[in-house]
């Protein structure tokens, strides 16, 4: 008796090895945030759904960051590799395509943050990207009035310009963009040095209001420009005219470009 119960636990504590390996499983060191430094990818030969698939254009064009598996599950299927059983932040997909060269074979990966949103996108080889069409479409831009932003010199937004910033979010949320660039500009009105400051902690509190309505942070950046990209120039004169007259160069630039 003792021994069956011998052998019964050390047949339990290998099961459960097992299981808690398969719970670690990852091929790519996936972040928190849902980012990897290495995508590596799994041997397409091992794939447990061997056969792979053929996925709809349209559904993969719908994949976006913030989705959640139970969404990317009803857009491209179960994945077909097995990284693990508990806590999975990693997907991988054997897809197949018909194209006007003949068939082609890709694999997709998909990376979830810790709330088990997707977060990134990967295709082995790269070329695959292109398939969805048309290479990357334009990016799309934001120029938001620096003085409605902020009072002038401050760096705190202002009640209009969290409305201004909540509005951007809110397209940049619908359309799903990989990546977002936030500048901040200043005009020449006092020094390089004191502009480029003022002009990174602009940058930095659209970017920090962004995250806050809900665009992940790990896709933006933000950096100042200071007084280096003026869209006017202007004579000199009075001071109240000229702070006016250079009103366009104080603003901040979001330029998103979206993923494919």
């Amino acid at each position: 008796m003792f021994k069956s119960l011998k052998t019964f636990t050390r047949r339990t504590s290998g099961v459960l090895l097992v299981l808690t390996l398969a719970a670690c499983g990852s091929l790519s060191k996936v972040s928190e945030h849902g980012t990897t430094d290495n995508p590596v990818w799994p041997d397409a030969t091992k794939a447990s759904f061997d056969v792979g698939s053929y996925p709809t254009l349209d559904s993969l064009r719908l994949v976006a960051p913030g989705m959640t598996k139970d969404q990317l599950y009803n857009l491209l299927g179960r994945p077909h590799f097995a990284e693990g059983l508990v806590g999975v932040r990693e997907w991988d997909y054997l897809f197949h395509f018909r194209t006007p060269q003949g068939d082609v074979t890709c694999q997709y990966k998909i990376l979830f943050d810790n709330d088990k949103r997707a977060q990134s996108f990967f295709w082995q080889p790269e070329s695959c990207a292109s398939i969805l069409g048309g290479g990357q479409p334009e990016p799309q831009t934001f120029s938001l009035n620096g003085d409605v932003l902020f009072a002038f010199g401050s760096a705190t937004l202002t009640a209009a310009g969290q409305n201004e910033v909540a509005r951007v979010a809110t397209a940049l949320g619908n359309a799903g963009k990989s990546s977002v660039e936030v500048v901040g500009h200043t005009d020449y009105i006092g020094s390089d040095t004191s502009n480029m400051v003022l002009s990174q902690r602009r940058a930095q509190a659209v970017r920090e209001s962004l995250v806050g309505n809900g665009v992940p942070a790990n896709v933006i950046t933000a950096r100042g420009a200071g007084e280096t990209q003026p869209v006017v120039h202007c004579n000199e004169g009075p001071r109240a005219e000229l702070i006016a007259c250079l009103q366009p160069n104080r603003r901040v630039d979001i330029t998103a470009t979206a993923r494919r």
